[in-house]
């Protein structure tokens, strides 16, 4: 990968995907990012990201499954699935899924709002979970404190991301692991191997502005009337009735 050194450095989480993004995140240095938009199926992702890779960059497909109920989601990002996983159903169900299809599981902005991991599932999954974002641009600096705590208190290994949901938020932060990775699978390996890894993100003027847009947009993305929309007629491509889950999650469905 890059300067031909042993470390690849991996955007760990973006929601935005097209030509002006790969060229940001090539422009800024970085080897590979993760693709996991929302309310999307496990293989069009894959589809998608694959259409977007190139020698210069790797697009890293994976999914951030919403748990539980849209006023009191959990979200929690899992790398390396091989079978759809739908969105709202329960913790349990969905970390089973994740441990039974042998992916990478990430806890991304722990205790944030009411859409994150709190301490207690930190805990209850420590022996599931591969590591625990310690940075975030949405984050305020109490909050990367908290995060930070809970990944060291726990022994978790860090990671961070842009989470970026706008294009110009794509490399605001990375991670530098030790180690080259240049597909899916590399990064699984890394990240349930406890690979050496830095947690590099911007500071200053080019950070806050990242986090205004990123919550203004946060606004926007967080409100009943859009969740409702999305997920009333059960058709949805990752809603847990849809035809491709087969009906194998329809009794725990919450909505």
């Amino acid at each position: 990968m890059s300067d031909g050194t042993a470390e690849t450095r991996v955007d760990c989480h973006v929601k935005v995907l097209d030509e002006a993004v790969v060229e940001r995140a090539i422009d800024v240095g970085l080897d590979a990012i993760v693709y996991a938009p929302h309310f999307t199926r496990i293989p069009e992702i894959r589809r998608e990201a694959a259409s977007y890779s190139t020698d210069e960059l790797r697009v890293i497909p994976a999914r951030e499954v919403f748990t539980g109920s849209w006023r009191n989601r959990k979200h929690v990002l899992a790398i390396g699935l091989e079978e759809p996983v739908p969105d709202f159903i329960p913790l349990e169900t969905a970390m089973a899924e994740f441990e039974r299809q042998d992916a990478a599981v990430l806890a991304p902005h722990p205790e944030f709002l009411n859409v994150s991991l709190g301490e207690s599932d930190l805990r209850r999954y420590r022996d599931v979970i591969d590591a625990v974002e310690i940075f975030n641009p949405k984050y305020l600096p109490s909050h990367d404190r908290r995060a930070r705590e809970l990944a060291e208190s726990m022994g978790f290994p860090p990671f961070t991301s842009s989470y970026a949901h706008l294009p110009q938020s794509v490399g605001v932060a990375h991670t530098a692991f030790d180690v080259l990775i240049d597909a899916a699978d590399d990064l699984v390996d890394a990240l349930r191997d406890g690979v050496a890894r830095r947690v590099v993100h911007h500071t200053g003027s080019h950070r806050w502005r990242t986090t205004a847009a990123e919550l203004a947009h946060l606004g926007y993305e967080n409100t009943w009337e859009k969740i409702d929309r999305l997920f009333l007629s059960g058709t949805e491509p990752t809603h847990p009735h849809h035809i491709a889950y087969d009906g194998r999650f329809d009794d725990v469905s919450v909505y």
